[in-house]
């Protein structure tokens, strides 16, 4: 069945969907040899895809992991000053990326995939897959505070942020522990939120994405996912394209 390009780009993890179409528009990608253009109708099972002169290979399913990220590591698929790499933590042959990202200093769930569409739906604000975090931070952050949280604010990188839901969880001494669920992906978003009210993180962790929670899993530790929780992050997914191996946990 003949599906338009950056559609089959984007479902090898190549990239977006919209970052495939840059992609055939600078003539990294070609269709049987010839250069391809953005909209050209094509078949994997008979056409050869290639980009950047590596050929796609047809494959019968996804992968789909959740990963308990610890601190020290980073989420680029480069290492370009000797940082760990995440994708060490996950032996499997498949070429995974990660669902949005988790500076080095900051621990929890990260989801990982080789399905460029799932992870666009997961990773992109517009819909609103809500991310928790917990986050120990110095002092006591008061009512007012809060509410400049839960409102939106205007971060020292001059992006706007969308209305969050926060509260205290505890109190540490001087320090005090909240939870911050967002639907937004911002570089360091939850640390710049922080640092705005003057109570910088020195702990921050994801515990949630959607559904998903870091329960069971410790620090370095990851699993595939199920078939019914990729399908609860996204209810769009194709349950035939799932793969679900039997060895689940690491």
């Amino acid at each position: 069945m003949k599906e338009r390009l950056q559609k089959v780009l984007a479902r090898h993890g190549v990239a977006s969907r919209r970052k495939a179409e840059g992609i055939i528009s600078l003539g990294r990608v070609t269709v049987n040899g010839e250069i391809a253009v953005v909209g050209q109708a094509v078949d994997l099972d008979h056409d050869r895809i290639a980009v950047d002169g590596s050929e796609l290979r047809a494959r019968p399913a996804s992968i789909y992991v959740a990963l308990h990220k610890p601190t020290g590591y980073v989420t680029s698929l480069r290492s370009t000053h000797g940082e760990r790499l995440v994708k060490e933590l996950v032996n499997v042959p498949e070429r995974l990326v990660p669902v949005g990202r988790l500076d080095r200093e900051t621990s929890g769930l990260l989801l990982l995939t080789n399905d460029g569409e799932w992870l666009n739906r997961i990773a992109h604000p517009r819909y609103e897959v809500e991310k928790e975090y917990w986050a120990l931070v110095r002092g006591r952050v008061n009512a007012g505070e809060i509410e400049r949280l839960r409102e939106g604010m205007l971060l020292s990188d001059g992006a706007k942020t969308a209305p969050a839901t926060v509260h205290v969880v505890e109190r540490h001494g001087g320090d005090t522990a909240v939870n911050i669920t967002v639907v937004e992906g911002r570089k360091r978003q939850i640390r710049l939120m922080l640092e705005a009210i003057r109570h910088p993180a020195f702990e921050l962790r994801r515990t949630r994405i959607g559904p998903l929670s870091l329960s069971g899993l410790g620090p370095g530790e990851w699993r595939f996912l199920t078939e019914k929780e990729v399908l609860d992050l996204d209810d769009r997914r194709d349950p035939h394209s799932i793969a679900v191996p039997a060895s689940r946990s690491h």
